[in-house]
């Protein structure tokens, strides 16, 4: 009998910790959440994949170090997992670890996750399943977003739906009431939000939005940062990251910005409002008929994000934990059904959704 116990790892665009599921996939439509984890990320390794973003020296042997140590903390959680489920290294299939994006170029042919999963299954003893993006590029996809062949079998239920991911990159899986997926990136969620927050406060992240609601939304701002970015323009399929959304877009535009700057917090909220807006944007363009949006993600915890979409957005929004499904652990639940899907044969690269020429089966396997 073939093994229905999976982990999934995911470490985001946001760098701000790993997020760990042991799941049952005996019903791979219902997955039984058996154990989770989340463990910060070190702020040194953090550290290390920012710089790893943008050019510099000795890249090859610095981000050969950082996979080590992410494959490290991999280890610990998944080690944390099976002491949490009271279960041993031979009764799960394969761990799904995705690595942590740094360079991320389709058009180019490439994307970039560092990563180091012949040292996980060493430490863990599992088989593990990496490199889910490449397949896809390969064969003329976006390579992004992974998840919404998860999505559909997790949330299809006959009605026009969408699933939207807050991380660190805001994406939505398009589910129609007859069975169709799609799904694509629609711009920043958390990363220029904390990026700003942290430069001018010094925290890592705006705590349910609560300094952005200390501020007002600068309309003519967020006008000139949404005009002045062909990105949110291009049609679907499209993917982004930390190449394009980084501290020194933010800085240009600002420096660029022709009128008085405002005060730093009506920036934050000018921000939060960017991401609502290009993500409701998203949905008027190409699923104007959406009777609902299913949130997950750590933006899903941020209220005054979650008004702001709210607001903008003409159909109920409402957090994935509604439905029981934890905001936070969708990610990793995600890739935890990625390592299920390659374990099966099954395709997670669509076409719909990347672009790519055909359907692939997703990830490499690396043994036990």
């Amino acid at each position: 009998m073939s093994k229905t116990l999976f982990i999934g790892l995911m470490s985001g665009t946001s760098t701000d910790g790993v997020d760990a599921v042991l799941a049952d996939f005996s019903e791979p439509s219902r997955p039984g959440l058996l154990a989770s984890v989340s463990l910060p990320m070190p702020q040194a390794l953090r550290n290390e994949f920012l710089a790893l973003n943008i050019a510099g020296p000795d890249e090859l042997r610095r981000a050969a170090l950082a996979g080590n140590a992410l494959a490290d903390l991999y280890a610990r959680a998944c080690l944390e997992l099976l002491e949490q489920a009271k279960a041993g290294p031979d009764q799960i299939a394969a761990i799904g670890a995705h690595g942590q994006t740094v360079r991320h170029d389709p058009a180019a042919g490439y994307t970039i996750q560092v990563n180091a999963p012949a040292r996980l299954a060493e430490h863990t003893g599992i088989a593990v399943i990496a490199d889910f993006r490449s397949r896809d590029v390969t064969a003329g996809g976006q390579g992004a977003p992974l998840v919404p062949a998860f999505h559909h079998a997790l949330f299809a239920c006959g009605r026009t739906r969408a699933i939207l991911n807050l991380g660190g990159i805001a994406n939505v899986t398009l589910l129609d009431a007859k069975g169709g997926i799609r799904g694509f990136d629609t711009g920043p969620a958390n990363v220029l939000l904390d990026l700003w927050v942290h430069a001018k406060t010094g925290r890592a992240y705006d705590a349910d939005g609560q300094w952005a609601g200390t501020g007002q939304c600068h309309a003519p701002l967020l006008n000139y940062l949404m005009d002045s970015e062909p990105w949110f323009r291009r049609a679907p399929p499209k993917s982004t990251g930390r190449d394009l959304f980084n501290w020194t877009w933010l800085a240009q535009r600002l420096e660029q910005f022709g009128a008085p700057t405002p005060a730093d917090h009506d920036i934050q909220a000018t921000l939060q409002m960017l991401t609502a807006r290009t993500v409701a944007q998203a949905l008027a363009e190409h699923a104007p008929d959406t009777a609902e949006v299913i949130v997950c993600g750590g933006g899903a915890l941020n209220q005054g994000l979650m008004r702001d979409l709210q607001h903008l957005i003409p159909a109920p929004v409402y957090p994935s934990s509604a439905l029981d499904v934890p905001v936070q652990l969708v990610e990793a639940l995600a890739f935890a059904w990625l390592a299920w899907a390659h374990e099966n044969g099954q395709p997670a690269g669509l076409p719909a959704v990347t672009g790519a020429r055909q359907p692939t089966v997703l990830g490499c396997k690396y043994p036990a």
